[in-house]
């Protein structure tokens, strides 16, 4: 213990401004500083989760006494690490009837141990939502992992873990936002249909290729309804032609009357 106190004395005072107390080692602590074997952290790399519990790699060196850090005895440790425990709202839509599965551990929780922490979900249904006030209580069956299966549409919502450790501390909480849609509604997928325009098929070959515009029975009820509508109007033509050939003779008698 005494000596891993004057390690630190030692590193203080080498990486952070020296004050005046820091020149004041006797030539004992030096001489005792030199038998002291211990280990220091040469490099440590990004932590492997953005929030929640990941896991962070150091390169440790050994120091023996006032030699420099050898490089070839080096090695590799992988802690945890936990920069945020708030994940934030993430949301994904789905089709009922599918199967669908909400994991709050996910791969790097599950590599340090499934059994190591307590994991409750709670539910808001038909919102998405990070309002914590209107969350209710949701029991899963297998207590790390929602398996909603088959999905439906009822299902729609805002689920919510939280993630404690052994000594009872928070170290995540994750909101999944569930859009559940009926498989008759229409889906709009603008990815696949703007390939298609752009495609170097034109979207109407199959149209094209038979010779037909449309069904048969709408092409004959739109022929149906033209003829009858030429019938129509040619009636109409004719009746008015017959109107001015009766009404020319008999404007042309009355004018010989008058005279």
């Amino acid at each position: 213990m005494a000596r891993s106190a004057l390690w630190l004395v030692l590193l203080y005072c080498t990486l952070l401004p020296c004050p005046s107390w820091c020149s004041t080692l006797t030539k004992a602590e030096l001489e005792e500083l030199e038998n002291i074997n211990t280990w220091v952290i040469r490099r440590s790399f990004p932590c492997s989760a953005t929030c929640g519990l990941g896991l962070r790699t150091q390169e440790l060196c050994p120091i023996r006494g006032t030699e420099n850090i050898s490089k070839t005895s080096c090695k590799m440790r992988t802690i945890r690490c936990l920069d945020t425990w708030q994940c934030g709202l993430k949301t994904q839509t789905t089709t009922a009837g599918q199967r669908l599965v909400l994991d709050c551990l996910e791969e790097v929780m599950e590599a340090m141990g499934r059994f190591a922490f307590v994991v409750s979900w709670r539910f808001a249904q038909g919102v998405i939502t990070s309002d914590d006030s209107l969350f209710t209580r949701y029991e899963a069956l297998s207590l790390d992992k929602v398996v909603l299966d088959p999905l439906r549409e009822e299902d729609s919502g805002t689920y919510r873990c939280d993630v404690l450790d052994t000594g009872k501390r928070r170290v995540k909480r994750m909101y999944k936002g569930v859009k559940v849609l009926s498989p008759n509604e229409l889906k709009l997928d603008f990815t696949k249909g703007l390939s298609r325009w752009e495609g170097p098929v034109s979207l109407f070959s199959n149209i094209t290729s038979t010779g037909h515009m449309y069904p048969s029975s709408t092409a004959r009820n739109m022929v149906l309804i033209s003829m009858s509508i030429s019938a129509v109007m040619s009636a109409v033509i004719f009746l008015l032609l017959w109107g001015l050939y009766w009404i020319r003779p008999r404007t042309a008698q009355l004018s010989k009357d008058n005279i």
